[in-house]
């Protein structure tokens, strides 16, 4: 069985043979890494089950030592984040400056011709396309945070508008993903903090939801996977999201939401991808802590419905001895192919 043929049967919540994962690092962690284990390549070490493409639209382009602008038109500040960075400048500092706005080109060959070759050397995994930023972020990166929530409240219709338009740029770059055969359609929108939804349920409804359903719409008639990821407690999104089609939510926080109880409650209808606690267990337990929580959720996955993963990309302060630790517990797993 090919790691891809594994994935797609924990995502029908079959007993797959053994928990399937994919692990992410940020930038210095894999350097950190890298230099622990004495390799560059780290692919082996990892032996990740989802291959990820994109589109280069979210390519940077550098501006100075500590800048970059995305293409469309946002600086950021990588001084301190040096993986994704700091919004400081955006195009939209009026809600008059839209009608204004000269949109990327998201339907540009060039932005996906070398995503066939990717796909063709690893046919043995899950094909996951990425769509970062893909609705509540775009628009307040592009607008900023702090605005764009005043918006919601004092110009509603403006945020249908530009949300709209966010909208149908993500749909060209969905059909073109699906034109290119992947298996799943990966969208990332933070919706949350630690302690709850950062826009509210009610506004989240009524400007988010829709959006997400009309995106989500041709993934799932092409019979593909629809993957989301959003940070902090938005767990009473799980039922709504389950409602328009998710298939499989990542990252699965243990700080914020009881991982354990909702892989029982949602066994059937919502897979989960994450779980791993990248705040507390990897960075500040021993390896046997690490170990014992690796192996916990490993016996909660074993029945589908569950990738194992950190709660996202590692950071680097966790030690290498506690990745080896982690790792040595997926790669024991009975059913592996030798």
């Amino acid at each position: 069985m090919t790691k891809r043929e594994v994935v797609l049967q924990t995502l029908a919540f079959k007993k797959p043979p053994y928990v399937p994962w994919h692990i992410g690092l940020t930038i210095d962690c894999a350097a950190r890494l890298r230099e622990h284990l004495g390799v560059e390549d780290l692919s082996g070490f990892l032996d990740n089950h989802f291959v990820d493409v994109a589109s280069h639209i979210d390519d940077f382009q550098q501006v100075d030592e500590a800048h970059v602008r995305d293409r469309y038109g946002v600086l950021w500040d990588r001084s301190i984040d040096k993986d994704i960075g700091t919004p400081v400048d955006w195009p939209i500092k009026t809600p008059a400056d839209l009608d204004r706005y000269d949109w990327p080109d998201a339907s540009d060959p060039a932005l996906y011709a070398d995503i066939p070759s990717r796909l063709a050397d690893y046919p043995d995994r899950f094909s996951r396309y990425g769509l970062g930023f893909s609705l509540y972020e775009r628009a307040w990166t592009m607008r900023g945070m702090s605005n764009l929530l005043m918006d919601m409240v004092e110009r509603p219709e403006f945020v249908h508008e530009f949300l709209d338009r966010i909208a149908e740029q993500n749909l060209i770059q969905i059909h073109k993903a699906l034109e290119l055969g992947v298996d799943c359609v990966h969208f990332g929108d933070d919706y949350g903090m630690q302690t709850g939804l950062i826009m509210g349920i009610r506004h989240w409804r009524e400007f988010i939801k829709p959006r997400l359903a009309r995106m989500f719409e041709p993934v799932i008639a092409a019979g593909k996977v629809v993957s989301m990821h959003s940070c902090g407690r938005v767990q009473e999104l799980f039922d709504d999201l389950a409602e328009i089609g998710l298939k499989m939510f990542n990252p699965f926080q243990p700080e914020v939401m009881d991982v354990f109880d909702h892989l029982r409650r949602y066994r059937g209808i919502l897979a989960f991808h994450g779980g791993m606690s990248v705040q507390k267990v990897l960075p500040f337990g021993t390896p046997e802590e690490v170990r014992g929580a690796a192996e916990e959720l490993i016996r909660a996955g074993r029945a589908g419905g569950y990738v194992f993963a950190p709660s996202h990309d590692v950071p680097r302060d966790v030690p290498p001895e506690n990745l080896l630790a982690m790792m040595e517990v997926l790669k024991a797993q009975p059913g592996l192919p030798g």
